[in-house]
This record gives structure tokens, C-alpha cells and sequence, in this order.
């Protein structure tokens, strides 16, 4: 079994109150990124590439972008050794993940490959666990992994793991994706953070067309993360001055994303960017 695993954007983000247990609450809206990307009308692959395939042994094979850590901390096997905590019948597995998207860059490839492993043992097994029951084994992953078990649009709140579908379509638009040679920590995102509410709910802005979106939808790891990583403020300006509907980082950061509607004009304004990691993808 071979699955695309896609990646996903943080249109908006709010961090709205810090919790007793030191973790804070926030509200999002989390969309597919690179569905489309890998077919005729958008061929560009954007995506990581999962393969799950009966095996004497249980075993793991990583290629493409290296992902630095021992293998008891990665992901994908950390994924594997929740789904055989709670399927103690499960057979012998090799897991292979070709790693494409790049790390700390607010997109969620962790994430995604971690839920995608969970999903894929689950159809491999014939289907023994409920979305919603995968979704409880993804957040022992990690925040954003409960959103990949659905793949859909969502509004979250709480760490991001209490997810509500959201009436968004955004098929048509066009999405580039500008990430520089910076990787930012769940750490120093946080680090700077003043949790407040927003002036006007994200449930609510979201509902407003994406040309009324800017200077709206914020996300807030902005305001801490752009004095210390110019080049993120940079882009941004940048994509603003391009004609963009919309701009924004997404999550934590450090990828910075803009909306087009016309996909001759989001190769164009690409091609601006061409210095730093650019895809366009088709939402």
C-alpha cells in the first residue's frame, strides 16, 4: 500500500489563553496543502510518500530529506508502536517513507507521515478502529496529527485537537509556498507569545470571501517570530506587493504562503522567489 502524504496550512492562528498545565489554547483553521500536487494539472509533486507492504520482520527504511533523530523518537515509529499498543494482533510490517517536505517550516510533514501511518495500519488490519478512535491515538503524537486523520478542512481549538469541519472551499486557488533556509522550534515559537483574544472570532472571519481576509485573519506567531527572522517579514511584504489575496505564515512558521486565483501569476510571482524553497500548488 503506497499513500501521497499531503501537507496543510494554518489560514489563521490565534493564541487566545496560556493553560495551568502550561500549554496553551489557541483557535485555527487547518487546510489540505498538496492534494492536486503530483497530478496532470499541477505535476509539481509536493507531497512525502508512505509505502506500508507485508514483511518477514518489522522494519523501517528512511530516503530523501534526512530526518535527524534516533528511531525511537521518530514519528513514523512512534505511530507503528501506538496502533500495536492497541492492536495487539498486528503482523509483521515494513514501513518505507520517502521524505519530501521540510521540517520546521509550520506545514505539519511530521505530523502528516505520523497520522498516515496510523491510518494505513488501520485499512491494512480491516478497518478495527473508528476515525474518532485514531484521532485519540494521533494527539498522543502530536497536536496537528488529529487534523490529518480527516484531511478536510477544520476549525480547531483547544491544542489544535478539537476539530469541527468548516464550510471552505477553496478549489480554484492557487498557493505558493515560500520557504527560506530557516527552521523555527516549537520552543521559540512560543517563546514570545502574549496570548489575547481576537477582536472578531477566526469561526467567524473565515466566513468572509479571501479577498477580505488580510489584515482579518492574523496569525499571531507573527508578531513574535518577524523581529527575529527578518526574512519572514520580507517575504511576506514582498507577497503583498505581488497582488496576493491573501498572505500569511502558517503555524509556528517558517514557511510563508500566498492565495492567487490565476495560476499563470502564482508561476510568475514564484518565480520571485526562486532563491529560497518554492512550491505552487493547487488547493
Amino acid at each position: 500500500m503506497i499513500r501521497f502524504i499531503n501537507a496543510k496550512l494554518n489560514l489563521g492562528l490565534n493564541i487566545v489563553r496560556k493553560r495551568a498545565d502550561g500549554y496553551h489554547e489557541l483557535e485555527t483553521v487547518f487546510y489540505p496543502v498538496g492534494k492536486h500536487n503530483g497530478t496532470p494539472v499541477n505535476p509539481e509533486p509536493f507531497c512525502d510518500i508512505l509505502e506500508i507492504i507485508p514483511a518477514d520482520k518489522t522494519e523501517f527504511v528512511f530516503t530523501g530529506r534526512r530526518v535527524d533523530c534516533p528511531l525511537e523518537k521518530n514519528l513514523v515509529f512512534k505511530a507503528w508502536r501506538i496502533f500495536k499498543d492497541n492492536y495487539r494482533e498486528l503482523s509483521e510490517f515494513r514501513i518505507q517513507l520517502e521524505k519530501h517536505l521540510p521540517d520546521g517550516a509550520g506545514l505539519g510533514g511530521g505530523s502528516a507521515d505520523a497520522s498516515g501511518v496510523l491510518c494505513m495500519l488501520n485499512e491494512l488490519c480491516g478497518n478495527p478502529f473508528s476515525r474518532e478512535e485514531l484521532s485519540e491515538m494521533a494527539l498522543r503524537l502530536g497536536a496537528d496529527c488529529p487534523f490529518f486523520i480527516y484531511n478536510e478542512p477544520c476549525y480547531a481549538e483547544g491544542v489544535g485537537e478539537k476539530l469541527e469541519p468548516v464550510d471552505l472551499d477553496l478549489s480554484g486557488w492557487w498557493c505558493i509556498l515560500v520557504k527560506p533556509e530557516v527552521s523555527i522550534s516549537t520552543k521559540e515559537a512560543f517563546a514570545g507569545i502574549h496570548p489575547e483574544n481576537p477582536e472578531m472570532p477566526l469561526r467567524e472571519i473565515v466566513k468572509l470571501g479571501v479577498e477580505d481576509w488580510q489584515g482579518v485573519m492574523v496569525n499571531d506567531f507573527e508578531k513574535s517570530l518577524f523581529p527575529n527572522h527578518n526574512i519572514l517579514e520580507f517575504i511576506k511584504n514582498e507577497f503583498m506587493k505581488s497582488g496576493a489575496a491573501y498572505v500569511a505564515m502558517s503555524g509556528s512558521g517558517s514557511t510563508v504562503f500566498g492565495l492567487f486565483k490565476d495560476k499563470e501569476e502564482a508561476k510568475r510571482v514564484g518565480e520571485h522567489f526562486r532563491k529560497h524553497c518554492v512550491t505552487v500548488c493547487l488547493l
